[in-house]
């Protein structure tokens, strides 16, 4: 199994953003995006790049078809986050605490999601390349059609995961502190799991092979 390979980030001097609110194809560079509420804000197609967003309010922030590169989120906070198609290449989540993010679509390429939780991620139709998730929870992420190659969950709880036509190539779920499977249990080829977590998906494994198991 090949390692997913983590963002290699090292941010300049950061500029303090004095503007007002986020543009449509708008071009970030070199910005710190300290404590700013971002609520609604539409950045659809913006480039954030060497950018660090911290403390950020992001309820209902539209960045469908946006690229953040070598940048990092820190303790950002929302509910609704559009990022539709949306490219994050080299990019840290830091202690961040989301719902219902709307990623189906995008474009990820080695991204640090650490600490945090993230609830009813969309990442149907996505692509997951050299992804690591180390020390949060997932409640209820859709990966539904999605290809994940060498992406590890590392310390991390995976709640209620949904697997129908996903992908997997080296994809490490050893680490994973809770693996429940929704749906998609059949679609586990390419990952790599433990002898106890085989145990406890043995139940659901045994239901999609019609396999009845009787004392």
């Amino acid at each position: 199994m090949r390692e997913a390979r983590r963002p290699q980030l090292s941010l300049p001097e950061l500029r303090p953003y004095a503007g007002e609110g986020l543009a449509p194809d708008g071009d970030y560079d070199g910005l710190a995006f300290d404590g700013l509420d971002l609520a609604g804000e539409d950045g659809s197609g913006a480039t954030f790049l060497d950018c660090r967003l911290a403390r950020c309010g992001l309820d209902g922030t539209v960045l469908g078809g946006a690229r953040l590169i070598d940048s990092v989120l820190e303790e950002v906070r929302g509910v609704g986050i559009r990022l539709a198609g949306a490219e994050l290449r080299d990019v840290e989540v830091r202690d961040a605490r989301l719902g219902g993010v709307q990623l189906h679509g995008a474009r990820l390429s080695r991204v640090l999601v650490r600490g945090g939780k993230v609830e009813f991620l969309n990442a149907r139709q996505a692509r997951l390349t050299d992804v690591v998730f180390e020390g949060c929870v997932l409640v209820e992420p859709d990966f539904g059609g999605a290809v994940l190659e060498r992406v590890a969950f590392r310390d991390c709880a995976l709640r209620r995961a949904e697997l129908g036509q996903v992908t997997l190539k080296d994809v490490d779920l050893r680490g994973a502190t809770e693996l429940e499977i929704a749906t998609g249990v059949d679609r586990l080829a390419g990952a790599v799991i433990t002898p106890s977590q085989l145990l406890d998906l043995a139940p659901a494994l045994a239901a999609q092979l019609g396999v009845r198991v009787a004392a």
